[in-house]
C-alpha cells in the first residue's frame, strides 16, 4: 500500500517513509518531519500508520493491547517488563486457535485466520513505539500469544525476518523464540533454518492421558513423536529447548508427576518453565508451595527449571481472555 501512496514520487522517498516508521517510530505520518507536508496529508488519508488498541497496565509495568484488525477481527499482545530491563512482547500469530487446549481462553474461539506478516509485526511496532517515549525498546520478541506459530509458519518466519533486519526493528534472531504446541513439522522446518531462532514446546503434562485430556493436540502429535523430532532439532542445531509447563492445580502438579517429567524429559538438552497459570474459569493455578515442591523434584533428579512468576492478573493476561469477548 506504501509503494502504491508512493507512485511518481523520487525514490528515495521510500527509505524516508520507512525510517519514519521503523527506527523514529512515528504514530502518524504527521511526525515525518523529513517529508513535504502535502505528501504527510496524503499518507495520512490513504495510508495511515496508527495502531487501534485498547490498553491494560498492571502495576509492574506489564501491558496488554487488545490491537482490532482492519476487518473487525480482534488479536492480543502483551509486553512484559522484567526486573532486569528486558522488555518482551509475546505475539499472537492466528486470530483464535485450532488448538482447543482446556486451558487457553484462545481455544474457546476457535480459529478465525492466521495473521499476515504485517499484523504480526504491528503488535511489535505497537511496544515499541510506547516504549520509546520511556527510552526504553523491545529487547525480545515471543511467539506464545493466540494461535499455532507452526500452523501459520510462512507469515511468522517472514515476520521474523523483517523484525531482524537493521533497516527496521534490528532485532537479533537469538532474541526470538517460537512456542508450538506439537507440530512436528514446524519443528523440522525450523530446524533447517539458517537463523537462530528459539525453540519453545508448549508440553503441560508428562504422560499421554493427562496431556491429551487438556491438550488435544496429543492425539495428533503424540509426546513420542514430537520429542523425536526435538531430539533431531537439538542433535541439528545444539540449541536448548524451553519445555513450558503451565502449573494447573490437581490436574499436572503432584510430586509424582514431577518424578514423570523428569523420567521424560533426561538426556534432552533444555530446560523446564514452570509457569504460574493465570486463572480462568475452568482451572485453578496450583499453589506457590505445590510449585515449589514440584521444582525440587525437578532439581533433585537434575532437570534444570526455572519458575516464570504469575503477571498480568488484573489486565487479564492469559491468552485470549480479552479478545474471546470481542471476537464473539
Amino acid at each position: 500500500m506504501l509503494k502504491k501512496a508512493l507512485e511518481g514520487e523520487p525514490k528515495y522517498r521510500f527509505k524516508q517513509c520507512y525510517r519514519a516508521i521503523f527506527v523514529d517510530l512515528a504514530e502518524s505520518w504527521s511526525e515525518a518531519s523529513s517529508l513535504p507536508v502535502e505528501l504527510r496529508e496524503k499518507l495520512e488519508e490513504v495510508c495511515p500508520i496508527s495502531i487501534r488498541a485498547e490498553m491494560k497496565e498492571d502495576a509492574g509495568g506489564s501491558e496488554k493491547a487488545l490491537i482490532t484488525l482492519a476487518d473487525g477481527l480482534a488479536i492480543e499482545t502483551v509486553l512484559i517488563a522484567h526486573e532486569d530491563g528486558r522488555n518482551t512482547v509475546c505475539v499472537s500469530s492466528q486470530v483464535g486457535c485450532p488448538m482447543g487446549c482446556l486451558f487457553c481462553a484462545t481455544g474457546r474461539i476457535g480459529f478465525k485466520r492466521n495473521l499476515t506478516r504485517d499484523e504480526i509485526v504491528e503488535q511489535v511496532l505497537l511496544f515499541a513505539r510506547r516504549l520509546k517515549l520511556s527510552g526504553d525498546k523491545v529487547t525480545n520478541v515471543v511467539f506464545m500469544g493466540m494461535g499455532e506459530p507452526f500452523l501459520n509458519y510462512d507469515n511468522v518466519m517472514a515476520a521474523i525476518k523483517f523484525l531482524n533486519d537493521p533497516d527496521t526493528i534490528n532485532l537479533g534472531a537469538r532474541r526470538f523464540s517460537i512456542s508450538t504446541a506439537g507440530v512436528t513439522h514446524g519443528i523440522k522446518k525450523l530446524a533447517a533454518e539458517k537463523l537462530e531462532v528459539n525453540l519453545a514446546f508448549s508440553l503441560h503434562a508428562a504422560d499421554e492421558a493427562t496431556r491429551s485430556k487438556i491438550m488435544p493436540i496429543n492425539k495428533k502429535f503424540p509426546l513420542p513423536a514430537v520429542l523425536k523430532e526435538i531430539n533431531k532439532y537439538t542433535e541439528k542445531t545444539r540449541r536448548r529447548v524451553m519445555f513450558e509447563y503451565v502449573m494447573i492445580d490437581g490436574i499436572n502438579d503432584s510430586p509424582k508427576q514431577a518424578e514423570e517429567l523428569a523420567r521424560l524429559l533426561k538426556g534432552y538438552l533444555g530446560f523446564v518453565n514452570l509457569i504460574s497459570y493465570n486463572r480462568t474459569d475452568m482451572f485453578r493455578p496450583s499453589s506457590a508451595e505445590s510449585i515449589r515442591r514440584f521444582k525440587q523434584v525437578l532439581e533433585k533428579n537434575r532437570l534444570p527449571a526455572v519458575e516464570r512468576h504469575r503477571f498480568g492478573e488484573s489486565i487479564e493476561a492469559a491468552c485470549g481472555q480479552l479478545s474471546a469477548r470481542k471476537n464473539r
